[in-house]
């Protein structure tokens, strides 16, 4: 029997364990006749019902990411037996020299390396980069930005890549508005406090307009402890007080509450390999004002309001027009419902799933 091991170490972060948590289970169920190791923290992975199956075998793995540490125990706990390993994440094995399938989420290491601290992890992101596009049977890019960031940094082969957008959770489906966890008007952004979120940006049009409107600006995400954090934010916020609140880490229902409660969400990201929060915003019939900029447009289309990143007073203009123009508010509201309904991880688990097989024969 085949066996597939997929590196599971970042199943509760963000958007890579969003990605995880939802295409890993299908594809199990998808293809039971594999064995599989899924390689990640037990504690955390033993909780989930389908690391139970019998055809799942899951091993204790536990390095920090982007470390050498790393790389010494994906080859030490790497069965030998293994048919295709899976990364879901450009961090890939180095010893391993097998079928080696890779999902690449963005370039961002390479893209903008000022924004990147520590010489170190820019070295980190080249070297992994370019053993991918000499060692991995296949690539999946998320994005058609994605893809094009690849072929343009790493001199990837375009062969070798394969377009597998992300999805929404069939969960969010049908959902209704229930107790608002928020107890005034507010303004919504969803993401980790990074410096690719444009927080700053939106912080600095919140101030321009928040004599003119009764809204706060909650902050959904983890905002310390993470890589490339993004400490002006917090310096820019603790000036405005509490007007400014951020809520750290929430589960999906509190999440989908604020969604569907928030007057907009504003997503000013100006480096994004593909985006979920405009989606999942859209399914909870919540408007977006979005950045213009990398695979936004692409992912929202004409079902967002688009601003430029860059300039604080057009975020701030933004914000008052689809505060007061209920026309485009049910616009933007319509339009969502219809782009959100667009993305499904079980297209994305047929995708993955066609590419597993091809490699794999």
């Amino acid at each position: 029997m085949q066996r597939i091991t997929v590196d599971m170490r970042m199943i509760n972060h963000s958007g890579i364990g969003t990605y995880i948590r939802n295409l890993v289970p299908l594809i199990m169920k998808a293809h039971p006749e594999f064995n599989y190791t899924l390689l990640g923290p037990k504690k955390i992975l033993n909780k989930y019902d389908w690391a139970h199956y019998n055809h799942v075998n899951v091993v204790n793995c536990s390095s920090k990411i982007y470390s050498l540490s790393e790389q010494i125990e994906l080859s030490l706990k790497t069965p030998r037996d293994t048919s295709l390993f899976w990364s879901p994440h450009y961090n890939i094995p180095l010893f391993y020299h097998g079928i080696l399938l890779v999902t690449v989420h963005d370039l961002f290491h390479l893209a903008m390396p000022q924004l990147v601290p520590g010489i170190h992890k820019r070295f980190y992101a080249r070297t992994m980069f370019s053993q991918i596009s000499s060692k991995a049977n296949a690539v999946i890019c998320i994005s058609k930005f994605t893809k094009n960031e690849l072929m343009r940094f790493v001199h990837c082969k375009e062969e070798k890549i394969h377009l597998i957008s992300n999805g929404i959770d069939q969960s969010w489906r049908n959902i209704t508005k229930e107790h608002n966890p928020y107890p005034k008007p507010f303004l919504l952004f969803v993401g980790n406090v990074k410096p690719n979120k444009n927080l700053v940006s939106l912080i600095k049009a919140f101030d321009m307009i928040k004599n003119q409107i009764p809204h706060d600006l909650v902050i959904v995400g983890k905002k310390e402890g993470f890589i490339t954090g993004d400490a002006a934010v917090l310096n820019v916020a603790g000036v405005l007080g509490p007007r400014i609140n951020f809520t750290g880490p929430i589960d999906n229902a509190t999440l989908i509450q604020y969604y569907k409660h928030a007057e907009a969400l504003i997503f000013p990201s100006i480096y994004e390999g593909f985006g979920l929060p405009p989606l999942e915003a859209m399914r909870c019939d919540c408007p977006v004002i979005v950045s213009n900029l990398a695979s936004l447009p692409e992912v929202c289309g004409d079902a967002a309001m688009y601003c430029n990143p860059y300039s604080p007073d057009d975020i701030a203009e933004k914000i008052v027009a689809l505060i007061h123009d209920l026309e485009l508010r049910e616009t933007l509201i319509s339009k969502g419902r219809m782009r959100s309904s667009l993305f499904t991880w079980e297209e994305s688990a047929q995708k993955t799933s066609a590419i597993i097989e091809k490699i794999l024969n």
